[in-house]
Parts: structure tokens; sequence; C-alpha cells
């Protein structure tokens, strides 16, 4: 314990200094092509079929260099390799074993659960209480998963008494630069699931494969990714139904938050045979979500045959009084008026596993399916 407390005391002294000096900006690019890597010969490239955010390159001896889009390249040590000599700066060293994670992007538990490997996250910037996947709160209840702050306030004593051995972080992480920075000050290193700019749901699931590199899962994720898969195909069979759907919350101040076309939930309505309500929408933003204001959302998707409220974002609704008390301007909106306001649950974000649910979902709104067999949405009535 006082080796500990050494430690400690010792990275808190040099945390300012190092601040200082630690670049800000935006991470290294995509690495196109495999990097060149002192003392290891170079092997294969796992192919990916849907995901764009990040590139696997094998390299003999068990070696994998995991490229990260505006994330960084991380060199994968096996447990007793070493280390090669002379390697570039811009590539960040994580030696497993890594069963020390702090893990604050909640998309990716459901994937580390999907191959037995919740065991390896130790620290978690989620309360047992906002956790939806049931492996995740049965650690937390049971004290393997600890609780060590939200993503912008992580208690840096516990990662370091922990001995975190990785920082997995959501893209909220950029939003305050000094707490990434700090983590690395630690010499945690930190990795940024970008999964949710995947423009293909399925793109968002096989990010299961990068973090199956981690862990020494990568059969499993195969197998998993395959499964999954093969439940989209069978989903890309459903017609269009010629009928648009807006999918959104809204804020506090009365703004609307929608998805960016480019986005996997417009990707999920079209597999499900809908027409996405802001398809053409032309913006720069590089975020997933953009607002609105009511008057522009109500422009283009008062005439939407389904409203879909996203929840994972804001408190589910249940009552169409509920969706007139955020603005009486709804009782216009054609979906209100036909009786068709469906819901996410709150889980929604957090299941990446099985996107093919909430497509199915989709398609029985459409189409006027048997709701018992729902995942995801309920009526809003």
């Amino acid at each position: 314990m006082n080796m500990k407390l050494k430690r400690i005391t010792a990275l808190l002294l040099a945390i300012a200094l190092q601040l200082a000096l630690l670049a800000g900006g935006i991470p290294s690019a995509l690495a196109e092509g495999a990097p060149q890597i002192p003392g290891l010969t170079f092997v294969a490239e796992t192919p990916l079929e849907y995901a764009q955010g990040f590139r696997l390159y094998r390299y003999e001896g068990e070696y994998t260099l995991i490229s990260v889009e505006n994330g960084g390249n991380f060199l994968v040590v096996p447990e007793d390799g070493q280390v090669p000599q002379g390697l570039d700066n811009g590539i960040t060293v994580l030696q497993q074993p890594l069963d020390r994670i702090y893990l604050a992007a909640t998309s990716a538990m459901s994937l580390f659960a999907a191959v037995d490997a919740v065991d390896h996250i130790r620290l978690t910037g989620t309360r047992a209480s906002g956790w939806y996947i049931d492996a995740a709160v049965e650690a937390m209840n049971a004290g393997t998963i600890l609780f060590a702050g939200k993503y912008s306030e992580p208690d840096y004593e516990l990662m370091i008494g922990q001995d975190c051995d990785l920082a997995i972080e959501s893209t909220m992480i950029y939003h305050t630069p000094k707490v990434k920075e700090m983590i690395e000050a630690l010499e945690i290193p930190v990795l940024v699931d970008r999964s949710s700019y995947e423009p293909h749901p399925l793109g968002r699931t096989e990010w299961i494969k990068l973090y199956a590199v981690l862990v020494d899962r990568e059969e499993a994720a195969e197998a998993f990714f395959d499964s999954q898969a093969a439940v989209i195909r069978e989903l890309e069979n459903f017609q269009s139904t010629g009928k648009t759907v807006a999918f959104f919350a809204v804020n506090s101040d009365g703004s609307v938050v929608i998805r960016k076309p480019t986005d996997y939930i417009p990707k999920m309505i079209a597999l499900a045979g809908g027409r996405y309500a802001f398809e053409d929408l032309v913006t720069d933003q590089s975020a997933t979500s953009i607002s609105i204001t009511m008057e522009n959302f109500y422009a283009t998707a008062a005439d939407a045959d389904v409203l879909i409220y996203n929840a994972s974002i804001s408190e589910p609704i249940s009552t169409i009084d509920e969706l007139l008390a955020k603005d009486a301007l709804f009782a216009d909106f054609k979906g209100v008026r036909e009786g068709n306001v469906w819901c996410t649950g709150k889980t929604f974000y957090q299941a990446t596993d099985i996107v093919g649910e909430m497509i199915r979902d989709i398609h029985l709104a459409l189409t006027g399916g048997d709701e018992s067999q729902m995942t995801f949405l309920t009526r809003v009535s």
C-alpha cells in the first residue's frame, strides 16, 4: 500500500507539468495499410464487413495493431511478448492481459458481455442503476466492477489503486480533453470508442472484433458477429412501405434532437422498409446528433407517418399528453393524429449486440404488426 501511495503522490505531482506539455488537437487519422513495426513481420489485415472506424493489422507472434479513426494506433502485445524496440511514438502499447479496464463507453459493455469478457472490466463510469446490461448490473452488485466516476469526473486515485490498465471512453471525452490528458498522464492508455459514428448498424456491432483482440476472444466474436449479420440479412428482404419516420427527442430548451442522415439510425429505418424524414438534410456538423428548432422540425416531420421518440437521450414518454407538454405543436403532426407515435426503451443505446431487434420493431410499427413482438419500442397513446 505504501508503494501505491507513493506512486499516486509522484504521479499527481507530475500531472500539472505533463498537462502543460501534452498536445491537444485531434488524434491521428485511420492508418491505411499496415504500419512497419521494427522487429515484427506483418501477416494480414483482418477483413471487416461493415465497420469503417477502425482497422486491425496482424503481425507474427500474436501482435495486433489497432488503428482507430481520429483515435490513434494501439499495439496489442501478448502477455509474454516483448515490446518492440524503436516503436513509433504515435503507437500506444497495450500489454496483455488487459483485465482491469475502466469502461466509460456504455455502448461497448454489451459487446464484452457477448463474448463473456465482462470480467476484464474492473471499473466503470456508470452506476449500477444506469446499466441495462444484466451482466454489468450483476458484476456491480457483486463488487467485481466498481463505479469510478463518470467520464468527465473519474476517480483518478481509484483508477491508480485498482491498477487500471486501459480506459475505454466514448467520444464525449473530447468535450473534456483535460480529463483524457490527465488519465494519460497517469500512464493509463485511452482508447476512444467511435462505434456511434458508424453509418451501418452492423458497423457498430462489428466493434466487437476490436474488443475481442484486447481480451483474446476473437473466435467468439467472429461467431457472434456472423449470427447478427445473418439476422440483418434476413431483414434486408423487407419491402419499402413508402412511409416516413421521424426519430427525435426534445431538449429542455425546446429544441429537437435528430440524427444525421448518414447515421446508423436512418440506415435502420431504411432496412425496416421506411424512409428517414430528414434524409435530405445537409449539415457540416461532425456529431451524429443535431439540434434544430421546433419550427424546423415541424416543417419536415409534421407529415411523417411514424414518430419515434428517442428515450436513450431523454426521459421516456408513455402518453400523447407528455409529448404535447413538450410542445403543443405536436398535436398537428400526422403521426399524433393517426396514433402512430412510439418511444424507445432506455436500453436501446446500450444494446449494440442486438441491432436487428430494433430494425424489426420499426418494421412492425410501419406495417401495423404485432406490438407484443417488439423489443425496444412501446406505443405512446
